[in-house]
């Protein structure tokens, strides 16, 4: 049985894209991410330490969106899964990186990635 915390619109000015304009300007990307866990022994306690911490979560992910710059959405989201998975308790994650002004030469409304790992 797991457990999950969601985490959804987690926004930071990244400079993450192919282009030059897109690593010199930057543009925002929004993240959402579930977090599976097992909150059983947090639910008896009632102590943070028996949990995960998504204001922790919310940081790392913040952390990578504004940090160093990578060409694709699947490489920033590969990141943020794989720093999440190191924290105590997870057992799964699901990343969406979102790139609402994506550079496309038609009308879109978002564009999103989802990833999932064990």
């Amino acid at each position: 049985m797991s457990d999950l915390i969601i985490l959804t619109g987690i926004r930071g000015h990244g400079h993450h894209g192919v282009f030059p304009e897109e690593r010199r300007d930057g543009q925002e990307f929004i993240v959402d991410v579930n977090v599976y866990l097992q909150s059983s022994a947090a639910a008896t306690t009632d102590a943070l330490v028996d949990t995960v911490n998504y204001a922790t979560v919310a940081q790392v992910v913040h952390g990578l969106i504004i940090g160093d710059p990578v060409d694709l959405l699947e490489t920033l989201a590969e990141r943020i899964a794989t720093s999440i998975l190191k924290l105590g308790g997870v057992t799964k994650v699901d990343v969406t990186v979102h790139k609402p002004q994506a550079p496309i030469p038609v009308p879109v409304a978002d564009v999103a990635l989802r990833i999932t790992r064990p």
